[in-house]
């Protein structure tokens, strides 16, 4: 086995890429992939993923001879933005000793804080997974040294592949989030929508029978649009939508440009979900998610007016019910938010791994890591304390 590099996807193929990969996780597409190093490379902002903007592909592909067999996002990073797995502090520290923490490698979905497969492997090597995962470290560790990268990190890989890596040596760090579940594995999936508050205690059940009627009263109505239902010339709004919120939040106009967007809307539109709220006719809010066969992962939201408890309904209950509708498993409704607690959103680990080229700052960050897993597991069992179901 051996692994080659690349400095783009195109490099790959799509045939490649998706024989490999598929297309049911959506973040792994290749044609999710190619959106964000292409789209809106003629535009001023540029594409989301070039040295540029500090995500410098280096897509990995692993061969059995000249077959390839697994495929693997990488990048280049100058940068720690858009990763939601903080290590600026580290960046920090080697700063004040007079060394460079970037570039760094990143094996990881851009601007995405969603767990998934993040080494796809071929079923008929299905087996061979230990060994793939191995192939791949030692071809990162060779990158690091022969080009003077200080680490390398996998971002949001599913728990199972996670402790393989850290089997593997490659230190293994916890962090958490709010996933929605439609019921357990031994239970029957819910009906609808009354049939989910009818799981909560009396009090959290009338507060979102409360909230979604205050969006009733408001003379808002929401509308859910998939595949073909999404018209192209709604990504303009939207992406008006999606600028403003990042605007308020961190000054600036995202780190998408709109043909991004518009690339999602044309080739695997059958796998987004467009939420709209709507007032007097004018469309005053929306959401985008992406979905699996059997996840919702909600993404991107804004709106132009402000309107009690729309935000939750528009990012929250709409994607419950779509869940339902469509006997989904999951909403991974992104990172951060306490407020989705009481929403029936359950706080789950989430995992990343870590390799650090220099072994004094190694140890250290393995002993910060070490201590951060107590805080996580702590804040994990303090959160489920609040959760709205019946006993």
């Amino acid at each position: 086995m051996h692994v080659k590099f690349y400095d783009s996807i195109e490099k790959i193929g799509q045939s490649t890429w998706q024989g490999i990969c598929g297309t049911d996780y959506p973040f792994l597409r290749y044609e999710f992939l190619f959106g964000l190093e292409s789209a809106g490379s003629d535009e001023p902002q540029g594409s989301a993923c070039n040295a540029q903007s500090g995500w410098q592909p280096q897509h990995g592909i692993v061969f059995d001879g000249d077959k390839p067999i697994a495929a693997f996002p990488m990048y280049l990073k100058y940068h720690s933005y858009g990763e939601y797995i903080f290590d600026w502090a580290w960046a920090e520290a080697y700063q004040r000793n007079g060394l460079q923490y970037y570039p760094k490698l990143l094996n990881a979905i851009p601007y995405s804080p969603v767990t998934g497969t993040r080494i796809a492997i071929d079923p008929a090597y299905q087996q061979q997974q230990p060994l793939i995962f191995a192939e791949v470290i030692n071809a990162c560790k060779s990158k690091c040294h022969e080009e003077d990268i200080s680490s390398f990190h996998f971002l949001y890989p599913q728990q199972a592949s996670s402790d393989t890596f850290a089997l593997l040596a490659i230190e293994q760090r916890a962090s958490h989030q709010y996933h929605w579940f439609n019921r357990d594995k031994s239970t029957a999936p819910y009906r609808d929508f009354d049939h989910f508050l009818a799981d909560l205690k009396s009090r959290k059940r009338k507060d979102i029978k409360r909230e979604r009627r205050l969006i009733t009263e408001q003379n808002i109505q929401l509308i859910r649009l998939t595949g073909e239902e999404i018209n192209m010339d709604v990504w303009d709004t939207f992406y008006h939508f999606y600028q403003l919120t990042y605007a308020k939040r961190s000054g600036h106009g995202g780190y998408l440009p709109k043909a991004f967007f518009k690339s999602l809307g044309e080739t695997m539109s059958e796998q987004l979900l467009l939420v709209l709220a709507k007032r007097d006719g004018k469309i005053i809010a929306g959401a985008l998610n992406l979905f699996s066969s059997d996840t919702l992962y909600g993404r991107y939201w804004g709106c132009i007016e402000s309107a009690e408890s729309l935000h939750f309904e528009a990012c929250y209950y709409q994607g419950i019910e779509f869940c339902i509708e469509r006997q989904l498993e999951k909403f991974d409704a992104g990172a951060q938010g306490e407020h989705k607690i009481q929403r029936g959103f359950r706080p789950v680990p989430t995992w990343s791994n870590h390799w650090i080229k220099n072994p004094q700052f190694s140890q250290a960050i393995t002993r910060y890591i070490v201590q951060e897993a107590e805080q996580v597991q702590d804040n994990i069992k303090q959160a489920a304390n609040y959760l709205p179901f019946k006993a």
